[in-house]
């Protein structure tokens, strides 16, 4: 029983320490992209990234598991829809809105794959989970809106701002569906689901750079900004990606997923309080808004926990 008492601490810690780094990583984007663009933010991260990624396979699997097999076209629709298609999304959405609002929005991601099941699958989710996602999504509108904004004045003096959380929405989708596409990879690891995806969404994100320099959207750092640069560009492809990955794995297979779930719920009130930290002012809906998605995350997440029965030890 102490072993395993042991085990579930180091991987609460591993897991909480995977969900920290996640929880800065929106702020720190943004204040990359001070000096960059999106698509050349998200082309960076993820060509360093798949480098680490590519290194980590080949040392757990050998060669042999950078075979795609009769799985080639799922693992390219995921690779290029799903996770080239949300970071491009969301990298370019954070550059028009806020870390905290964009973490907010993100945060509905469990909620959403569980609307996409019912609706594709028919897999109704329990009636706990659609009033825990009602209000979630009540406080995303008091986060969008600032609560004493109207809609109207977003639309009419920030439509910048508004167009980003859209595409922050937008991003969020594209990870569900590229989670759902992975789940039907069998028989691969994390490793190798994450790897071969990642190669082709790499080839899409640099297609997309491309297009996006013809028509003068890229904005490269200029030398003066290298030195902020490099810190920011090396958190957000090794530490968040690489070091969180590692720690999120290691962890989860260590506890429940539904304490891994109780856990990433708590990344927006990361993100919150590093903004803090930065200097930023949040009004009371903000906050309140805030509140209530962590609070709608989190009861859904404790009572799904008491649906699920221990099994009798004999």
């Amino acid at each position: 029983m102490a072993l395993n008492a042991s085990a579930s601490t180091k991987g609460l810690i591993l897991t909480l320490c995977a969900v920290v780094l996640w929880g800065m990583q929106h702020p720190i984007s943004k204040n990359a992209m001070g000096s960059m663009d999106g698509f050349t933010l998200t082309l960076l991260r993820y060509g360093i990234a798949c480098v680490g990624f590519v290194a980590i396979l080949l040392f757990l699997e050998g060669k042999a598991a950078f075979n795609f097999g009769q799985q080639r076209k799922l693992a390219l629709l995921a690779g290029t829809l799903g996770m080239a298609g949300s970071a491009l999304l969301v990298f370019n959405g954070i550059n028009l809105t806020t870390p905290e609002v964009a973490v907010i929005i993100l945060a509905l991601q469990p909620a959403l794959s569980a609307v996409i099941q019912w609706f594709v699958v028919g897999k109704r989710p329990p009636t706990i989970t659609i009033v825990c996602m009602l209000f979630a999504f009540l406080g995303i509108v008091l986060v969008v809106t600032r609560g004493g904004q109207s809609l109207d004045f977003l639309i009419k003096s920030n439509s910048n701002q508004l167009l980003g959380e859209v595409l922050v929405l937008l991003g969020a989708l594209a990870w569900v569906i590229y989670t759902l596409l992975c789940s039907r990879l069998v028989g691969w690891s994390s490793w190798k689901a994450t790897t071969l995806t990642c190669l082709p969404a790499l080839a899409l994100i640099f297609v997309t750079w491309l297009i996006a320099y013809a028509f003068g959207q890229v904005r490269l750092p200029t030398a003066q900004a290298y030195p902020q640069i490099i810190w920011q560009v090396a958190y957000v492809s090794l530490a968040r990606v690489l070091l969180a990955m590692l720690l999120w794995n290691k962890g989860t297979q260590l506890i429940s997923s539904l304490d891994s779930l109780l856990l990433l719920s708590l990344m927006p009130v990361i993100t919150f309080a590093y903004r803090a930290f930065e200097g930023a002012k949040f009004n009371l809906y903000e906050l309140l808004g805030a509140l209530i998605v962590v609070a709608a995350l989190v009861t859904n997440n404790l009572l799904l926990r008491q649906r699920v029965k221990p099994v009798a030890k004999v």
